[in-house]
């Protein structure tokens, strides 16, 4: 499947922003469920510096620094990308095997993905993520069977309700009122998968959402979407991630399915937000974000 993706951020600001720095994880990843074909970044006002970094985790960031006073930043990253869904390997190893691959042993060689199973700043370690997930993971289950069925239990017992929640609303919050959006659920699941002593981190992307019959597809009318990813050791190198979205009770290898797009990865929400930065005034402001996703035909 091609996509073609357009998202769109424009700030207004109140006084004018004299000068500003930001950090933009807007271009997706190359990996072997999807290849970018093209990407650009259109910055305006110009950029007096912009330049592209790799990240701790493997994701493209673009800095730039504006050093004159503007009313309004606009930020447009058009990207296409080609996506399509890889052979599914299976794993054998039960929850408690994948567990016990990352229990600390002196002299032994520690394996890169240990690091996602620790609490971070969006997601927390306690107990009642431990208590939801457990129904789940019964002993001797596969994990990948425990953590499909805290999928599909989420998938169940979480609403998806807009506006329910903000960036900042702790993910203990969401899990007790049992309804959020993505970005909360995404971080729920990774937070049962660690409290079971898994490696699990977030993931960030695009969902190619399909308009209602007889409508026309809009522009801007999409949205990021976020999911989470669980490690199984027991898998080939290179294939040991399995993609869960709780939101649509969706998985697979590299990513759910071809219809998802992948932009960045990390420990959660923190490490990949789409934009961010530092400016000096601007006191107020009106954020407006329009997101696109829409399939490219091909002779």
């Amino acid at each position: 499947m091609l996509l073609r993706i357009t998202h769109d951020t424009h700030y207004r600001y109140s006084p004018d922003v004299e000068t500003a720095q930001h950090m933009a994880y807007l271009r997706p990843r190359d990996h072997a469920s999807q290849q970018l074909q093209s990407f650009a970044l259109d910055i305006t006002p110009g950029p007096s510096l912009c330049r592209a970094q790799t990240d701790v985790f493997g994701n493209t960031r673009h800095f730039f620094a504006i050093d004159m006073a503007h009313p309004e930043l606009h930020v447009v990253a058009r990207s296409v990308v080609r996506t399509q869904t890889p052979a599914a390997p299976e794993s054998r190893c039960t929850w408690e095997q994948a567990q016990t691959a990352f229990t600390y042993r002196g002299a032994q060689a520690t394996d890169p993905a240990a690091e996602f199973t620790f609490a971070s700043p969006f997601v927390p370690l306690q107990s009642a993520f431990a208590d939801y997930a457990a129904p789940s993971f019964v002993p001797g289950a596969r994990a990948l069977d425990a953590a499909l069925d805290l999928v599909q239990r989420m998938h169940h017992d979480f609403t998806y309700e807009s506006r329910s929640t903000e960036i900042s609303t702790p993910a203990q919050q969401a899990l007790a009122q049992r309804k959020g959006v993505c970005q909360d659920f995404a971080h729920i699941a990774v937070a049962c998968l660690r409290s079971m002593g898994l490696p699990a981190r977030y993931v960030s992307g695009y969902l190619l959402t399909q308009p209602l019959p007889g409508q026309p597809r809009l522009v801007g009318a999409d949205a990021s979407h976020a999911w989470a990813s669980v490690y199984l050791p027991d898998l080939p190198e290179g294939q040991r991630w399995v993609d869960l979205d709780p939101t649509n009770n969706r998985w697979g290898w590299g990513s759910p399915g071809a219809d998802y797009v992948t932009v960045a990865l990390g420990r959660d929400f923190g490490d990949v937000s789409p934009l961010r930065g530092v400016i000096q005034g601007g006191s107020r402001h009106v954020l407006s974000v329009g997101v696109t996703v829409e399939p490219v035909a091909e002779d």
